[in-house]
């Protein structure tokens, strides 16, 4: 069969086409044998159509039962039809019949389904039926049914004229079949084309990392990449019912600006930054269509700048720290020495011993301060050893206790030992200023949560409170020297505590609701022996069942 042809598509049109003609034939020669005087058998032409049928049967069962051979049944059925055809034109007239058109149909069929080498031959096979079958009933070979008697020359240029109708046909039939099967050819490769560059654009689209949003001209999402779904946490059917602004907090660019920074929020409540581009949308004509937002996570890289920022200026001001401290103490101790030699000789009255009194007090509390100068500015040489986290927080929470503040302790310890390496005092300090910051924070009570788990490989410990909450605005801030959020503190509480952090590779951080509370998680590296695994065992850190103890203090 020709090349470029689907030849069992093209195979089940023969065959349903055939069917479809030789009902047409039927009612056309029914219609002519009622109508009109002729000499056609009417028995014998339905009991020919009824074997057109009953092959047509046979073909349609041999093409539907088929795995390959479609060439060799085309070429069946075409000879088949042939002598169908060469009945019904012999029963219908001979010379006389109206349905001498069906040879050049099976001259066009065959050209279209096998080749113009089957449409010259379909054109020579019609010449020698249609003249051999004209032949026998002129010389009365075989009985007539034509009205007509036409002489020897008029049917010798009957069959001639014929003769050159097939040919012709044949031979336009086999170049528009060759421009047919050019066509299809070309267009199977385009298809192909087609396919391959829907493929890698669908391959582009769900491959790459940055999220990819394509909307039309009122916001509506046309495409939405799985990078841009899990960027933002959503699912396909939320994008097929929201707009494109709905998945953002601030305002998305506009077509040609300059890539801006936005911020989002998650379903699971998570606020993320992203660096989001916007680009025109063009269609054929050159006219916008839509729009391409593209975007990436931007929130890790924002929270190692704040990071590294706060770092740089803990470390500017523990350098200040340290010169004023030194400048300031030694004069400082002489004058609270002064102020207390000259009290203890005057003869003072209750005015001056009140003034005398507030020196000493203030006094006090500048050199409370420069030691927490000191403390913050001095290298961070610590004693390294091997601690258990939970026994050091149980001693913290032991002297919160009795300090009997009227707060509600609560132990959420989901291990026994929790092993890891630091300095023991240095971390005591850090559990201390965190619970005792948190007392600070509900001097109208309430409870302190401190949990111990396991998570990702480090434990976590969690200092939750109940109390007031810290405004946004304090958060980025609240490990930067001098941000004491209470009367009469340094302001070097929560500095310190991210200096020792830092010291010890973990890490601190703080999410607090206004009005609901707030909550400081620490993370810390477990215990390691060098060249060996985890010495903490992997269904410890999965979490080992341990049953803390819930606490009050009144």
């Amino acid at each position: 069969m020709a090349s470029g042809i689907n030849e069992r598509l093209w195979l089940d049109w023969l065959v349903k086409v055939r069917v479809i003609i030789i009902t047409i034939l039927l009612a056309i020669e029914m219609a002519i044998v009622t109508l009109t005087a002729t000499h056609v058998s009417r028995t014998l032409f339905v009991l020919v159509i009824l074997g057109w049928y009953a092959a047509g049967a046979v073909h349609l069962v041999l093409a539907a039962r088929a795995r390959h051979g479609w060439a060799l049944l085309a070429k069946a059925q075409i000879l088949c039809d042939l002598c169908f055809a060469t009945a019904v034109i012999y029963l219908s007239g001979g010379i006389d019949t109206s349905f001498n058109f069906l040879y050049p149909l099976l001259i066009i069929v065959a050209a279209t389904m096998i080749g113009s080498g089957w449409a010259y031959l379909t054109a020579g096979l019609s010449f020698v039926l249609f003249g051999g079958m004209l032949d026998l009933c002129y010389f009365e070979v075989i009985h007539s049914y034509s009205n007509s008697h036409p002489g020897l020359k008029s049917l010798q240029a009957v069959i001639f004229i014929n003769l050159f109708a097939f040919f012709s046909v044949a031979y336009l039939a086999s170049r528009l079949a060759t421009r047919l099967r050019q066509a299809d050819v070309a267009l199977s490769d385009k298809s192909s084309e087609l396919e391959n560059l829907q493929l890698l654009h669908q391959s582009i689209v769900h491959c790459i990392s940055s999220g990819l949003i394509i909307t039309g001209l009122d916001g509506a999402i046309k495409l939405m990449n799985p990078a841009a779904l899990g960027l933002l946490g959503r699912s396909q059917e939320e994008a097929a019912t929201l707009n494109a602004a709905d998945f953002f907090i601030s305002p998305l660019p506009v077509a040609g600006a300059e890539r801006t920074e936005v911020r989002t929020r998650t379903p699971a409540g998570a606020e993320k930054m992203f660096g989001v581009g916007c680009s025109a949308l063009l269609g054929g004509a050159g006219d916008t269509i839509g729009y391409i937002y593209t975007f990436t996570d931007l929130t890790e890289i924002r929270h190692l700048e704040r990071e590294l920022r706060l770092r740089d200026r803990l470390a500017a001001v523990g350098r200040l720290a340290a010169g004023i401290a030194h400048e300031i103490r030694n004069p400082l101790s002489s004058i609270a020495g002064s102020v207390k030699m000259l009290s203890g000789i005057a003869a003072l009255n209750d005015d001056q011993r009140e003034l005398v009194g507030i020196v000493n007090r203030e006094s006090e509390r500048l050199n409370s301060i420069i030691s927490d100068f000191l403390t913050y500015s001095r290298d961070r040489k610590f004693e390294s050893a091997r601690v258990d986290l939970c026994g050091l927080l149980r001693d913290t929470l032991l002297l919160l206790e009795n300090r009997g503040e009227g707060i509600r302790l609560v132990h959420d310890f989901a291990v026994s030992e929790a092993w890891a390496e630091g300095d023991g005092d240095k971390l005591k300090q850090v559990f201390w200023n965190l619970a005792s910051n948190a007392q600070r924070a509900m001097p109208s009570g309430g409870t302190l949560t401190v949990a111990l788990d396991a998570q990702d490989g480090q434990w976590r410990i969690r200092f939750r409170d109940t109390g007031p909450g810290i405004a946004p605005q304090l958060i980025e801030k609240l490990f930067e020297p001098f941000q004491s959020g209470f009367e009469g503190g340094t302001g070097l509480g929560l500095a310190i505590v991210y200096r020792i952090m830092q010291a010890h590779d973990a890490h601190i951080s703080v999410h607090s609701e206004p009005g609901v509370g707030t909550e400081f998680t620490l993370l810390f590296p477990p215990w390691r022996n060098a060249g060996e695994e985890d010495e903490v065992p992997q269904d410890q850190l999965a979490g080992e069942a341990f049953s803390g103890r819930e606490s009050e203090s009144k």
